[in-house]
């Protein structure tokens, strides 16, 4: 009677013992590479279009603020009252109720737009800093769309933008850097860029511009 036969697992050319499956036969090796290939191409691409729409972005704002920047005429330049953190400074107050100067509370409001009234105490630090802060009230829903965009393109720990509510104005917009101070009946776009370009970064604390 003849003898049965075992049959043998035939060796993968990669090593003895593979098969097509195993991790760390060359196929599965060649495909985890690829994968990784296609996604950091991906990445990178994302990486590219984020930067180029954000380039184009600030190209388009920095057009607008040279349309705007025969205004900056009209901007008041106010005295300087100091800085400094006092450890009273909660209960300081300003002669004005857009500051553009004077001591302060140590933490500064971070860039951003806001919906809720910041405190005079935090937006004097972050003018110190060489942020911009506007003031808004009721203006219409472009004007809130571009003073988001605003503070979404500058957010910078010395230079950004900071849009705070202020009740009472109304339709007004205010805009404020250190010592500086620029009022809108309206909101208009090419001036407030102009303001924007010409005195963020520009801080007492650390001018970066």
């Amino acid at each position: 009677m003849p003898k049965s036969r075992t049959r043998k697992n035939r060796k993968s050319p990669g090593g003895a013992g593979l098969t097509a499956g195993d991790p760390s036969s060359p196929a599965e090796r060649r495909r985890r590479n690829a994968i990784i290939a296609v996604s950091v191409a991906i990445v990178a691409a994302a990486i590219g279009a984020y930067w180029w729409k954000s380039a184009e972005a600030e190209r388009e704002f920095l057009a607008l603020a040279a349309q705007g920047s025969a205004t900056l005429s009209e901007v008041k330049n106010e005295p300087s009252l100091g800085g400094g953190h006092p450890a009273s400074a909660r209960r300081l107050s300003y002669p004005s109720r857009f500051p553009t100067s004077g001591p302060h509370h140590r933490i500064p409001t971070d860039p951003g737009f806001y919906e809720d009234q910041q405190l005079a105490i935090h937006l004097v630090h972050a003018l110190e800093h060489g942020h911009v802060v506007i003031y808004y009230d009721k203006p219409d829903a472009g004007t809130l769309g571009t003073l988001r965009h605003f503070t979404e393109l500058y957010s910078g720990h010395w230079s950004g933008v900071v849009a705070t509510p202020m009740p009472g104005l109304g339709p007004k917009i205010v805009l404020t850097a250190w010592t500086k101070r620029l009022d809108q009946a309206e909101f208009d776009k090419p001036s407030a860029a102009a303001f924007i370009d010409a005195f963020r970064g520009r801080g007492p604390e650390n001018p970066v511009r």
